[in-house]
């Protein structure tokens, strides 16, 4: 069942493992490959997304995050935005700040705007971000905030976060762009535990990485159908495609519990489960 928060204007994330109490999500009603802006999405384009597929996977994530205690605010899908169900880039909460980003391709511009009104709707405080940043790029592990430099989110975001989030060491990670985001090559599961796929970041950042963590390594099969993209919900669980098999039974073997969907339609777009979610709070 969901849990009712009294304050439904509080926000709060430290991490990307504690328990998930509020989530933001938008259903693929209108989900489609329209520009390609990914690797992705150029094997898929010509199969393009089947909607109804797409709608009853999602609604089996949604259905399965209420089930385990997590309240789900569903941002309205709009037929001009073709990638709205990637909330997590849209915005994203460190600490008590919620943040909405600038959205650097053409197809998504106009998806802050939305979310902007209805955080307005939902009473929720927000800052906007400026100088190119998405949340895909932007991982919290308490005091830290990991910021993945690409074509998406620029060196001067890096600062700007710097200057509005005082309390945080803002941790630069450049990539190979071509990867779209950070959390496509590098998740956190705990305050020990991450994935990683090694050869998409340089070897010195590669060597910090598995300095701080144990880093459970992804093969280039399982980056591809996005085995680094799963979402953490608190207590040791994960949301992760059933098709990854391998890290599922790595993470199985660190202890733990992996609650598999079959995400396989949505990620013809390049995104999957933590792609999919834009937490408001977790304690």
């Amino acid at each position: 069942m969901s849990s009712p928060v009294e304050d439904k204007s509080a926000t709060q994330c430290n991490t990307e493992y504690d328990a998930l109490k509020r989530v933001i999500i938008c259903q693929p009603k209108y989900m489609a490959i329209e520009d390609v802006i990914n690797d992705v999405q150029e094997k898929y384009k010509d199969e393009n997304i089947d909607v109804e597929i797409a709608m009853k996977q999602h609604k089996e994530f949604e259905k399965l995050l209420r089930e385990h205690g997590v309240e789900v605010i569903t941002l309205p899908a709009s037929e001009k935005f073709p990638e709205q169900v990637f909330t997590r880039d849209i915005g994203f909460t460190v600490g008590d700040e919620v943040f909405v980003a600038e959205m650097a391709s053409d197809i998504r511009k106009g998806e802050e705007e939305a979310l902007e009104e209805f955080l307005e709707e939902e009473n929720i405080d927000y800052q906007t971000t400026v100088d190119r940043v998405e949340g895909g790029d932007v991982i919290v592990d308490r005091d830290k905030v990991y910021v993945g430099i690409s074509s998406r989110t620029s060196d001067q975001a890096v600062r700007n976060l710097q200057r509005d989030l005082p309390n945080h060491q803002i941790i630069r990670v450049p990539f190979d762009e071509k990867y779209l985001h950070l959390d496509c090559v590098f998740n956190i599961l705990s305050p020990t535990t991450a994935l990683i796929f090694p050869e998409a970041l340089p070897a010195e950042m590669v060597e910090m990485l598995t300095e701080k963590y144990t880093c459970i390594e992804v093969s280039k099969e399982e980056q591809f159908t996005l085995g680094t993209n799963v979402l953490s919900i608190g207590d040791g669980k994960v949301f992760s495609q059933p098709q990854n098999k391998e890290v599922n039974k790595a993470m199985r073997a660190h202890g733990f519990e992996v609650i598999e969907i079959d995400f396989s339609e949505i990620i013809k777009s390049g995104g999957s489960f933590r792609c999919c979610s834009m937490p408001l709070e977790r304690e």
